[in-house]
């Protein structure tokens, strides 16, 4: 089965909270703090790799997990930074952001890779806090959360040259014989349910050639199979525009040429533009006369070529041609020209988000929570850069412009508060 477009959810790992710990020794009775930071939490990394050719393996895995950090421990002990998730997939794979379909990375190349989802820093112990005037800090700094994103994954093929016609018009067959590929060939439509790749060996040039399900006059509003194969045209260097020269399903060749590229056109206009030979397949069986007529039209318009593959008529000098003109062809640009390549930037989420549950205001997010696990209120110096912290975020504005009265309870990541103006 042939996966080219899927959706995955990636966390990174949190950060390892860090310690309060001091020196206890024998004979150091008043040892200073020795608390250590914490590690960091695994990233979420994703890698071109060309051993990978479809995205069939997030056919059941969709959901990707970094570990957290480690918190750190006394005699200043570093906690241990989990593990990063690499992730692979195949060269030509696009990462959207799903919710906005915004263009976070395209992986053209083998060990292309981006971070889409970097672990939380970790805290640091109280050991970091210690100066000539506060020489026995009782708090440490709690470690960074990791972030949750929904990501779109879309392959589109590496291929050199990309094959487009009318449903049996026999891309099928002319991949067979240019290539050492398999492909399913009958006689009826739609015998392609899904690209198929081949690599054309001729001297010692190789040339990457692939068979794309047949269109049909409508498909790129949705007709047939519509536009779901279409993205794996747009990055091949040449088009191999194959035509029924022999009309075996009573169409008129001429007009199924002109349909397919009105279809190419209207489903990206720089397919319009797109270097495209044509091949006049099953030349064998084809009205002579036709054909003729066929040639004389077509080659004033696109490079052509007269082929049988069961005469093996006009294959060499196909060959020979691919190998010689398509290395030579300039690769088309991979993305929008509006949409820049690994520069995305994740929308920032809110700081916190307050709710009324029950009659307490309930206030969560990643921010809250570190502030909270970082704050030691037995601690005047600790709890007074809580203090600071809420107001200089908002917090304290938000919840008395939220009605907020003395004595109501407030639940700040989980746990509960009086509110005391």
């Amino acid at each position: 089965m042939f996966y080219d477009h899927v959706k995955i959810e990636v966390r990174s790992g949190n950060g390892g909270n860090g310690a309060v710990s001091f020196r206890r020794e024998k004979y150091l009775p008043n040892g200073g703090p020795d608390g250590g930071n914490g590690g960091r939490g695994g990233s979420v990394i994703i890698r071109a790799d060309q051993r990978k050719n479809t995205l069939l393996d997030f056919r059941y895995k969709k959901r990707f997990v970094a570990n957290d950090g480690e918190g750190g421990g006394k005699n200043n002990r570093i906690g241990k930074s989990a593990d990063d998730i690499v992730i692979f997939v195949p060269p030509g794979t696009m990462i959207r952001d799903a919710n906005s379909d915004r263009l976070i990375a395209d992986l053209v190349e083998t060990g292309d890779e981006v971070i889409v989802a970097e672990g939380g820093r970790g805290g640091v112990g109280n050991a970091y806090f210690k100066s000539s005037v506060r020489q026995a800090p009782q708090f440490s700094k709690a470690g960074k959360s990791g972030v949750e994103r929904t990501l779109t994954l879309e392959l589109k093929l590496l291929a050199d040259v990309a094959f487009v016609g009318y449903p049996n018009a026999g891309k099928s067959t002319l991949l067979s014989v240019l290539t050492a590929a398999t492909p399913k060939i009958a006689s009826y439509p739609f015998t392609t349910l899904e690209p198929q790749l081949g690599v054309l060996q001729y001297d010692d040039q190789q040339v990457v050639l692939a068979d794309i399900p047949g269109l049909v006059e409508g498909a790129a509003g949705g007709a047939g199979m519509g536009t779901d194969f279409l993205r794996h045209i747009e990055r091949s260097r040449l088009l191999l525009h194959v035509v029924d020269a022999a009309a075996v399903d009573g169409r008129e060749p001429y007009a199924d040429y002109l349909a397919i590229n009105e279809e190419l056109s209207t489903y990206k206009e720089q397919l319009a533009e797109r270097d495209q030979w044509v091949v006049l397949a099953k030349a064998d069986v084809a009205d002579p006369d036709t054909l003729e007529s066929l040639v004389e039209k077509l080659s004033a318009e696109r490079k052509t070529f007269v082929v049988s593959a069961v005469t093996q008529r006009g294959i060499p000098e196909l060959k020979q041609a691919l190998a010689a003109i398509v290395p030579l062809l300039p690769k088309p640009e991979f993305y929008d020209e509006s949409e820049a390549r690994k520069v995305y930037r994740f929308e920032e989420k809110p700081l916190y988000e307050i709710a009324l549950v029950d009659g307490h205001f309930v206030v969560s997010g990643d921010w809250i929570r570190e502030l909270v696990q970082s704050t030691n209120f037995t601690d005047r110096e600790s709890l007074r850069f809580f203090e600071r912290e809420i107001k200089r975020n908002g917090l304290y504005d938000d919840l008395q412009a939220r009605g907020i009265t003395e004595e109501d309870t407030v639940v700040l990541a989980g746990s509960e508060f009086e509110w005391v103006f």
